[in-house]
């Protein structure tokens, strides 16, 4: 049954595309030539955590209890250090609208109120943080009577999800971890020690990792750090609060937050970190697939996949999660440090350099990117078919402006790719490109089936004995279905009904967020053209059109 796609929004065109037709319905096309600028030049940074080779432990007063079973020295309040936000560079105008919104509604209500975790982190880093978690000192029943659209979600660890201008803010209670606190640390003597300091304390050490147990008061402009967090961020270092062999068994999906946080900040992670990561890696199949797919995407999907693939490939995470593409690694005999590029890795640094983690992009992008992958390394293309397949998709299917177009591309396509190397074909008329652009969507709709099929993954490494074997599927049916609307115009022969051209080359990220049919087909259409033609490519043709 062919899924009908909505009608698709045309956007700028792919750059570097030769001399253009004086055609109207081709004019929003010019405006791409600007992608070619220094900003979109290729970088291929590889994947930053690496085993840190001093095995640096954690400095404590306090006496070192026993967590799971394990000695640690936990972090004591001696260590605790109060910093000025100013001082750090932390300034008001960082936090986003919506957060200050729900900070100040909490603190007029009477209630203490702190941003946690990974912002603060973000915050201190100069970076753009992907979201605000805030914690305060109101029950969750008292939140939620403060704000008119609030959910309390959660049954293990419950939270409020206030909705503030289309915003999603996380709210937390410092009452919500005190059982679980007192389980771990009611041996704990605190003589002379500041109430409000214990408790906070208590919450860090509930926490993932050092450097996102920090707190930041917004309004008396303290940021309390009990753990050494800013020491590791200075240091560029990720290391559990608690033994990492405890905490990832604790919750193995911190794992997966240890891959996506060094990936995205270039950190390393300590010796120990580093070990576990690498020997409980196959715990992740434990957990539900709604986690799993929730942390693919923010690890493809907010500008930073590229590395995140290389770390998942390097700590042995690749085979469990993505079977198919760890075959497509070890075939092109891609060492798990490997500094090289390849296609797919080539692919998705491309798809960061559009994307951030205030600019995501919904899972059906990075997904779609995996089956176009998956269907060249299984049969290589001729790039003007590549081309056309993504001008076709620029267009809302209109196969005769994109074969006119592809015919006159006279910018050089990456020559290093043996994806793009595929056996001579006869493409002088456009019925035989035609054919070919839609055994390419073909193509990719059968690598969809084999990456959501058990058996097919699950033999997907079955060429290397040594190899783990892992069935996990979790992509779903209703995800397959949306990636399938994307490359269906490249079926038909005409353009779509009720199509419109794209206004500018700009990325709606909205729309790209909630999966908009045509503003993912138009990312996925530069992603693949900017990868195959890449922008900075020597130009040796004296009649390519010039940059505008």
């Amino acid at each position: 049954m062919v899924i009908r796609p909505r009608p698709l929004e045309l956007s700028t065109a792919v750059a570097r595309i030769g001399a253009l037709p004086k055609n109207p319905s081709l004019v929003a096309l010019r405006p791409s030539f600007a992608l070619c600028s220094a900003r979109y030049r290729r970088r291929y940074s590889g994947g930053a955590a690496v085993l840190e080779h001093p095995a640096d432990a954690p400095s404590s007063s306090a006496p070192p209890p026993s967590i799971n079973g394990e000695s640690h020295e936990v972090p004591g309040l001696s260590n605790l250090k109060v910093l000025s936000a100013d001082e750090l560079g932390i300034r008001t105008s960082m936090i986003s609208g919506p957060t200050h919104s729900v900070l100040k509604q909490l603190k007029k209500k009477g209630y203490d109120v702190y941003l946690v975790g990974g912002c603060v982190r973000d915050l201190i880093m100069k970076r753009t943080p992907k979201d605000f978690d805030i914690i305060t000192t109101a029950d969750l029943t008292q939140v939620k009577s403060a704000f008119k659209d609030c959910q309390i979600i959660g049954r293990r660890f419950p939270i409020c999800h206030v909705h503030i201008n289309k915003t999603l803010i996380e709210v937390s209670s410092f009452n919500t971890n005190v059982e679980k606190s007192e389980s771990k640390l009611r041996f704990l003597k605190f003589p002379n020690c500041d109430e409000q300091d214990i408790i906070r304390w208590k919450n860090c050490l509930c926490r993932d990792f050092t450097i996102n147990g920090l707190m930041l008061n917004p309004f008396s402009n303290k940021v309390y750090d009990y753990l050494g967090g800013i020491d590791d961020i200075k240091k560029g270092k990720i290391r559990t609060v608690i033994p990492a062999r405890s905490s990832f068994q604790e919750d193995c999906a911190r794992i997966l937050r240890a891959i996506r946080i060094a990936a995205r900040l270039g950190f390393i992670f300590s010796r120990e970190t580093a070990c576990s990561v690498k020997d409980l890696a196959s715990s992740i199949l434990r957990l539900d697939k709604g986690r799993i797919i929730m942390e693919m995407n923010y690890m493809l999907a907010y500008g930073s996949a590229e590395p995140s693939l290389r770390l998942l490939w390097r700590f042995g995470l690749l085979e469990f999660l993505f079977p198919i593409q760890a075959a497509y690694f070890v075939s092109h005999g891609f060492r798990r440090k490997d500094k090289r590029t390849n296609m797919l890795l080539a692919l998705f640094a491309t798809l960061d350099r559009l994307l951030a983690p205030d600019r995501p992009s919904h899972c059906s992008l990075w997904i779609a990117v995996f089956a176009f992958h998956d269907a060249l390394a299984n049969e290589a293309r001729d790039p003007m078919v590549v081309a056309a397949f993504t001008l076709a998709l620029y267009n809302g299917g209109n196969m005769v402006e994109a074969f006119c177009i592809a015919r006159r591309i006279s910018h050089p396509h990456d020559q290093t790719f043996p994806e793009l190397s595929g056996k001579p074909v006869d493409l002088d008329s456009d019925e035989d490109l035609e054919r070919e652009v839609q055994d390419l969507a073909f193509s990719m709709e059968s690598s969809l089936s084999t990456m959501t099929d058990p058996y097919f993954v699950s033999h997907a490494m079955s060429m290397y004995p040594q190899a783990p074997s892992s069935n996990l599927v979790f992509i779903s049916f209703p995800a397959y279905q949306e990636v399938c609307r994307i490359f269906d115009c490249t079926i038909h022969k005409r353009r779509e009904k009720n199509f419109v051209p794209k206004s500018d080359e700009k990325i709606n990220y909205w729309n790209l967020l909630n999966g908009t049919l045509p503003e993912v087909r138009y990312v996925l259409a530069r992603v693949i053209f900017d990868t195959v033609f890449p922008p900075d490519m020597e130009i040796n043709d004296q009649d390519a059109v010039p940059e505008d």
